[in-house]
């Protein structure tokens, strides 16, 4: 049987119960030039992006490099089909007529980027399926799951030293501000 020791110093974690005072220390963490550090929270908080300073996303980009690619090879598969490869001439109708393809290109520009979105966000912006959490084994982490905001600053920020987050976390109004460690196990 394994048991868990604790390792390096990883974040400072502090608990807040309101959602509009998680928000202001977001704001706070920012302004006091933080830029590695998350929130997490039980349900989403209207404006935390905001206030965390976190760009906007870029989701939008990747959709319409899917859906131009959908149009594209619709549009190149109809060409192909029609005017290239099995040249059929029925009923006196052109080879290639982009209006019969209508709801090819429809269908695979909606096909190619819902795709699109959906390995973009799982495995690019949200880097799923991400098996374990290094914050797992903090009770106020899985609290974050019910009714509990917590947030972390990460060790890694070039402004973290310890003292500086417990001393930010407590000025902004967190009830329990820790310094989580790294869980290393041992058998």
């Amino acid at each position: 049987m394994s048991t868990l020791a604790q390792g390096n110093v990883i974040a400072v974690m502090g608990d807040f119960k309101d959602p509009n005072k998680v928000t202001a220390a977001a704001k706070g963490i920012h302004e006091a030039g933080f830029t590695k550090f998350d929130i997490h929270t039980p349900y989403p908080v209207h404006g935390l992006e905001k206030a965390m300073g976190m760009p906007k996303t870029s989701l939008p980009k990747f959709a319409l490099a899917g859906a131009l690619f959908g149009l594209a090879s619709a549009f190149a598969l109809q060409w192909w089909t029609g005017a290239y490869e099995y040249k059929l001439n029925i009923g006196g109708k052109p080879l290639f007529a982009p209006q019969f393809g209508t709801p090819v290109f429809f269908e695979l520009t909606v096909l190619c980027t819902g795709l699109t979105v959906f390995f973009t966000m799982f495995g690019y912006l949200c880097r799923l399926p991400n098996w374990h959490s290094k914050y797992q084994y903090d009770a106020g982490f899985q609290a974050a799951t019910d009714d509990n905001f917590c947030v972390v600053l990460e060790a890694d920020d070039p402004r973290f030293t310890t003292e500086t987050a417990q001393a930010l976390l407590a000025k902004l109004g967190a009830a329990d501000v820790r310094v989580v460690h790294e869980a290393i196990e041992q058998d």
